[in-house]
């Protein structure tokens, strides 16, 4: 008798409903719909040819700098061969006689060993310079915040020793500051020639991923979506193409310069590195270059966001007008 109420009350308990689960929302733009992997691969290798020619632009303006600095530091003095001239006596006078100006630190006679070392990769080896009409050289170290008198300088020597010739190296130093600047405008235009057509390829990479979804844009604006949502929607997808495709080529840009800096330490005084140095400088960029392949990196990407937000604004705003104006739908790109 006692079990009846009890079944009575479990019938007339609700049975509780299964917990709803909500369904995950997919992004706006399909990762897969996107070709990322291909825009990505060409962001990737832009912007290694952006922070390959930065790292180079600013590895040639270090060097040509250390160049013009070594040169202003120095000065020489250069005495040809005579007959009635005693080359040794001439060496000395003319080293102590630069040394009595104001602005000169130190003179050094360059010997007949030293001097035939110099002409080694011209004339070869085994050279006898008595034999050769070579011109002797002294170097003097001069002040390069206060420097001497140079027209005060090479009238006493030519008047003293009148096969003395002074040679203060502004025409090398003028040909290296027009060498750094046109090369770092050459640089500059590449990377101008390089950001540009990054652009382009994220506009025709944008307008095709508008094409492909021109019907999720459709039914947004339909339900209200305003135009800086879907844009910015947009933007984040392709944010996230061009940090990986900058990060990668910057990357390689920069192992390229540590592996070439290695290898030049590596190889030092051998004839490969000593023409790749004479013809590049030190692959080395310092702390100084690295941050400026950072930068390029950010660069990159903020170019590639904002450039696919105006064009999806602009689209956007096309869309607006053929709907606003029904004659215009055969203006409607394919899908």
């Amino acid at each position: 008798m006692t079990d009846a109420p009890q079944e009575t009350v479990q019938d007339a308990q609700p049975t509780r409903r299964p917990e709803m689960r909500v369904r995950p929302t997919a992004p706006i733009v399909p990762q897969a719909n996107v070709s990322g992997n291909a825009l990505m691969l060409v962001i990737a290798i832009m912007a290694f040819l952006a922070c390959l020619t930065f790292g180079a632009v600013s590895m040639v303006r270090a060097t040509a700098a250390s160049w013009q600095s070594q040169i202003s530091r120095e000065i020489t003095i250069q005495i040809k061969p005579d007959d009635e001239l005693d080359m040794e006596k001439a060496l000395v006078d003319a080293r102590d006689l630069a040394l009595t100006f104001t602005g000169t630190r130190d003179g050094t006679i360059v010997d007949k060993t030293a001097t035939a070392r110099l002409l080694e990769p011209w004339l070869g080896e085994g050279l006898n310079l008595d034999e050769l009409p070579v011109p002797r050289l002294v170097i003097v170290t001069i002040d390069e915040q206060s420097p001497p008198d140079f027209v005060a300088m090479r009238a006493a020597l030519a008047e003293k020793i009148p096969q003395a010739f002074l040679d203060d190296h502004r025409t090398w130093v003028d040909r290296l500051v027009a060498m750094a600047r046109t090369t770092a405008f050459i640089g500059t235009g590449v990377l101008v020639l390089v950001f540009s057509a990054m652009v382009l390829t994220v506009i025709f990479a944008t307008r095709g991923a508008l094409s492909g979804n021109r019907h999720i844009v459709e039914v947004l604006h339909f339900v209200g979506a305003e135009a800086g949502f879907v844009a910015s929607e947009f933007q984040k997808h392709f944010l996230m193409i061009s940090l990986k495709g900058s990060v990668a080529g910057g990357v390689l840009a920069a192992l390229f310069f540590l592996i070439a800096g290695f290898w030049q330490g590596r190889s030092i005084a051998t004839p490969q590195s000593d023409q790749a140095t004479a013809l590049f400088g030190t692959f080395s960029m310092g702390l100084t270059g690295y941050l400026g392949i950072a930068a390029t990196i950010v660069v990159i990407a903020l170019l590639t966001t904002l450039t696919a937000r105006f064009t999806v604004m602009r689209t956007i705003h096309e869309i607006d007008l053929i709907r606003s104006d029904p004659s215009r739908t055969d203006q409607l790109p394919d899908t």
